[in-house]
């Protein structure tokens, strides 16, 4: 077959290195997030847990507008547990509704709904809590509840996720034996 006729090497590659080799690239809008070097302008020192209040689809498709003004670094599937990164590690999500907590944490959103827990599926914990074993890891963070925090625990936000379902122990100990 002639190589002209051959599919591109390159057809669906990722256009962007991603920070957690597993997670595919989908780029929120460089108007949803503030560019860094961290954690040479600001120490990464906490993990955010969220719930999205929304789809998967339509959680990338909100990062992606310009006009949403929000963020996160990574998402996570309910489904399967699979990850988009969206923002790399380097830059600042806007995710805590809080300035300080977004310059020093990572933000894992993870699909579905606070008051819904058949959205915390196992392979969310599990490929979740791999993830967030890789970020503290890489930047040298403790993995106990000081420093892998819900939402809620930001100072200042009105938020309530990841909400009374999340099961904090279990979440803990997969990352702890990740």
């Amino acid at each position: 077959m002639p190589y002209a006729l051959l599919p591109d090497p390159r057809a669906g590659a990722q256009t962007e290195a991603v920070d957690y080799p597993p997670a595919e690239w989908q780029s929120a809008s460089s108007s949803n997030y503030t560019a860094s070097d961290r954690p040479g302008s600001y120490a990464i020192d906490r993990v955010i847990i969220h719930v999205t209040q929304e789809t998967y689809t339509n959680t990338l498709g909100i990062f992606a507008n310009p006009q949403k003004k929000v963020s996160a670094h990574y998402l996570v599937r309910s489904a399967d547990g699979h990850i988009a990164q969206c923002v790399h590690d380097a830059d600042i999500a806007w995710h805590a509704g809080n300035w300080d907590y977004n310059t020093r944490s990572i933000g894992i959103e993870h699909e579905g709904w606070v008051d819904q827990p058949s959205y915390f599926t196992d392979s969310l914990y599990q490929e979740s809590a791999k993830l967030t074993a890789a970020v503290c890891d890489k930047h040298g963070i403790l993995k106990d509840r000081d420093h892998i925090i819900g939402h809620y625990e930001v100072p200042g936000t009105d938020h309530t996720d990841p909400g009374p379902y999340w099961d904090w122990v279990r979440y803990i100990r997969l990352v702890n034996f990740a």
